[in-house]
């Protein structure tokens, strides 16, 4: 039940990211205790807490009921988990975080029900701590667009002519609105002008967006057991990331390699991985998520002059260095 050791760095954010976890624990409440102890294991499973550390930080620039902002960073996270475990239905995927997925534990129908499980929880803390409906409505619109961002991706499996457009378009949905969301309530909800969390929401956006970057970078930089879910999994499904989209700009080879889809071979998969590091798609992708990284940081520092401000950019600026 302990916070990933990161947070170690950030004192004054580790014990409200620790009571953050402790309430999830505790709405976790299904009357089908192995699935229950299920969900509680993907929760432990070490997931870093992002998302309601930004929520977290973006409240603390003015004072406000610390317990209500714990329960809304609660929900946030519980929004992710739900995605998660929907993500490796989609995906299939055996592993996440380094434990084994709900589906491969049970089936394919109690994962989507554990997932559908923590929507219910998500709202329920929304309904029960969130003071504006405007909260409510901005949810509503960020699962939209979450929603939006992962049906643009399933239209978009093996297409050779995928664009760095298309791929932005879908991280800004399916990663980047729930940094988005995080922000602007923690921002909104503490008491803030509806700009100055808009702006917070932009910011939020951007980290996720390069968030996403960094983690599709890693697929092609570090291994299954490192990052705790299968490496190149992505590719073999049809899902074309930043560093694969430049590298095959570069390198036609590339494209005859991926007609063969889930056809290809190990040894295939591994010669697309050196192929897009020779061609630059993995340096070019990193320059993009350190572009996306500067712009949140710049905007985080014109934020008022606070502990909050030196932590978001001292955060923000770590993810970017990130090798997990």
């Amino acid at each position: 039940m302990q916070i990933h050791p990161m947070w170690s760095t950030y004192p004054d954010l580790q014990p409200e990211l620790q009571a953050t976890l402790e309430l999830i624990q505790q709405q976790i409440k299904t009357d089908n205790q192995p699935v229950n102890a299920a969900i509680l294991d993907l929760i432990n499973a070490g997931g870093k807490l992002l998302r309601p550390a930004y929520c977290l930080l973006f409240s603390q620039f003015k004072p406000t009921d610390r317990s209500k902002m714990i329960a809304l960073a609660a929900a946030i996270e519980t929004l992710h988990t739900a995605t998660l475990i929907h993500d490796d239905v989609i995906d299939q995927s055996p592993i996440r975080r380094g434990v084994t997925t709900i589906q491969t534990q049970f089936d394919l129908p109690t994962a989507v029900y554990s997932g559908d499980y923590l929507f219910v929880v998500c709202f329920q803390l929304l309904s029960n701590y969130a003071s504006s409906l405007r909260s409510v409505q901005q949810d509503g619109k960020s699962m939209a667009d979450i929603l939006n961002g992962e049906l643009a991706q399933m239209a978009t499996r093996y297409h050779l002519d995928m664009t760095i457009d298309q791929y932005l378009k879908q991280v800004s949905g399916k990663t980047g609105q729930l940094f988005a969301l995080s922000s602007f309530i923690g921002a909104y909800e503490s008491g803030q002008s509806l700009r100055f969390s808009r702006n917070s929401e932009k910011i939020g956006l951007n980290i996720g967006i390069a968030f996403q970057l960094l983690d599709d970078i890693l697929d092609y930089t570090s291994n299954t057991d490192t990052i705790g879910k299968p490496v190149h999994n992505d590719m073999r499904q049809g899902v074309y990331s930043a560093p694969l989209i430049f590298g095959m700009n570069q390198d036609p080879q590339i494209k005859v390699l991926l007609q063969k889809q889930t056809a290809m071979t190990d040894a295939e998969t591994a010669e697309v991985v050196a192929r897009v590091h020779a061609a630059g798609g993995v340096d070019r992708a990193r320059d993009m998520a350190a572009e996306y990284t500067n712009k949140a940081l710049k905007a985080i520092d014109k934020l008022p002059d606070m502990p909050a401000r030196q932590t978001l950019h001292q955060l923000t600026a770590a993810l970017l260095n990130r090798n997990v």
